[in-house]
């Protein structure tokens, strides 16, 4: 590409490895995910479109993804689906999003084995629709939640999102021991699509999905650290690629009267220049190497992204095998995609007590986002 690649990476410590400290670290507790009852191969999206375009077509098949939960337009009289506005994205996501991330909340909390009245604190994140109230005081007001809640919005980061706002969460409850916060991500990236003619507007449409994703997060108070049962966080780094801000970005269509969604070619090559740095750099002063981690929870960020990842750290497919399922049967889940990739990783019940794990999340900025976390 012609300029070096270069990244200060910007590191924020929880806690110890030594695992007797990392027990009373902040501790994810329960998890729980949601998506739409309506879900579509990639033939069926390109046929419900009636899209015929060669190229387009063989992008579909070529994405590694076989099915996405969607919440596509209705069809018209004609059969065909009918043109949404700005507006129209705008009220699906409100929609939608309420739906589905208090259905994720309600089953994170069920997990845990704690009630509505348990949290104590909110973090709502998304990028695919802008609302006022935000989406943490409507789902709080869907489920009930007291007014009393701490909440907070993290909206427009992107699929670096989730990762970026855990550990917001975690110093939250690190300061406040014994009580729950919730992270949500809820993305309805149905709601941002834009279907024209163009290779830029059928990137974006072939790989995300929509769906939601919470998780509780409680630090042991002092007089009961045996609280938490999960895994615990220690660590994040995350780094700032500014200098290719233009690869990942919404922009305004005129044409369509609605936000397009932009996704460079060079993505791949720009994270995977620096994903070994920003990995080294979490793992700095740990006693850590990157053979000691056992755990791989990667965003599923598209084909080419995971690959370019797996092979910049030396990681073989099993490795990252959570990321490539869930990007199989879910897609690109924008900022939650890692969670239901951690999600895959607890149901097979291989997280054992001393192995580390390493979360990771990429999106605009560009911005990669890591954290550390012991079982």
């Amino acid at each position: 590409m012609g300029t070096a690649l270069t990244a200060t990476p910007g590191v924020r410590a929880i806690g110890s490895t030594d695992p007797a400290v990392a027990r009373t670290r902040p501790a994810l507790v329960g998890l729980g995910t949601a998506v739409p009852a309506t879900s579509y191969s990639q033939t069926e999206v390109l046929d419900y479109f009636g899209i015929n375009d060669r190229r387009m077509r063989l992008l579909f098949a070529n994405s590694a993804i076989e099915r996405r939960h969607l919440s596509l337009p209705p069809a018209g009289a004609d059969g065909r689906p009918v043109t949404e506005s700005q507006g129209d994205l705008l009220r699906k996501h409100s929609s939608v999003a309420i739906r589905i991330g208090a259905d994720a909340v309600r089953r994170c909390l069920a997990d845990a084995g704690l009630q509505l009245s348990d949290v104590d604190y909110l973090c709502c994140v998304t990028t695919t629709g802008m609302l006022a109230p935000s989406l943490s005081a409507l789902v709080a007001g869907e489920l009930a939640i007291g007014p009393g809640t701490a909440r907070l919005d993290v909206v427009g980061m992107g699929c670096n999102a989730g990762v970026s706002a855990l550990s917001t969460v975690a110093g939250w409850s690190a300061g406040n021991p014994g009580k729950v916060a919730v992270l949500l991500c809820v993305e309805i990236c149905s709601a941002i699509y834009a279907v024209d003619d163009t290779m830029r507007t059928a990137v974006v449409n072939s790989l995300f999905g929509d769906g939601a994703a919470a998780v509780a997060v409680r630090t042991p108070a002092s007089a009961a650290p045996e609280m938490p049962t999960g895994p615990y966080l220690l660590k994040f780094a995350g780094t700032l690629l500014s200098e290719f801000s233009d690869t990942i970005r919404f922009d305004w269509d005129d044409s369509l009267g609605k936000y397009s969604f932009y996704l460079s070619p060079d993505i791949p090559y720009i994270v995977g220049a620096h994903v070994g740095d920003l990995v080294d750099a979490l793992l700095a002063g740990t006693g850590l190497a990157r053979t000691d981690i056992a755990h791989w929870v990667v965003h599923s960020g598209g084909k080419k992204v995971v690959d370019s990842v797996r092979i910049n750290l030396g990681l073989t497919r099993h490795d990252v095998r959570h990321t490539t399922s869930t990007l199989r049967d879910f897609g690109n889940l924008s900022s939650g995609s890692f969670l239901f990739a951690y999600q895959r990783l607890v149901g097979e019940g291989v997280c054992r007590p001393g192995d580390y794990g390493v979360m990771m999340a990429m999106g605009p900025g560009p911005t990669i986002e890591t954290a550390l976390f012991a079982c």
